[in-house]
């Protein structure tokens, strides 16, 4: 068993990382300007907080498309940290994990169509949610991996009527087949 896992949703698309570096050229400019060109005095303060919002603004649009969610497992010291990362820097607490439990997947139903979720249960009847994809299989591959680290049971809980433990070796025997 490895020491640590890492669920991290997919890579941002090239063509977010210029427009991220854009938005944070943009705010430096204006952090600039507003430094060097305001007039700093009580009747210009309205302009002065509206630069910092729209500041802001920008600086939030830029995150928003260079940022990453992961989840960091860390098998050793029985704990996990979800992530939100930019480049090297993370942002998350360690929370500790007493019994891990099963991983399940399970559809939700959206307005706009579903998606599947990859949740991890522990400490008798707390979850938490690892992943989301519209694609099941996707799902099913990140919940059988996460499953088989951990060397716990995986539930398919799309049907909530019926929701099934999955013979995970009659799984690897069919994904075998399906990559030869």
């Amino acid at each position: 068993m490895d020491e640590s896992i890492v669920v991290s949703e997919r890579n941002r698309p090239i063509w977010q990382i210029p427009i991220a570096a854009l938005c944070f050229t943009f705010a430096v400019y204006l952090i600039y300007s507003l430094i060097t060109d305001v007039e700093w005095s009580m009747q210009n303060r309205r302009h002065i907080i509206d630069e910092y919002i729209f500041i802001v603004i920008v600086i939030t649009i830029g995150i928003g498309f260079c940022s990453q969610k992961r989840i960091h497992i860390d098998l050793k010291n029985s704990r996990f940290r979800p992530t939100v990362e930019i480049g090297n820097f993370k942002y998350g607490k360690w929370k500790t994990i007493h019994n891990y439990e099963y991983v399940s997947v399970f559809q939700q139903l959206l307005s706009h169509g579903s998606t599947f979720e990859v949740n991890l249960w522990y400490d008798t009847n707390k979850h938490f949610q690892l992943y989301e994809r519209d694609s099941f299989k996707d799902a099913l591959i990140v919940g059988y991996h996460l499953s088989e680290e951990l060397n716990i049971d995986l539930l398919d809980a799309t049907n909530p009527r019926d929701s099934v433990w999955v013979d995970k070796e009659a799984w690897k025997r069919k994904m075998n087949e399906h990559a030869s």
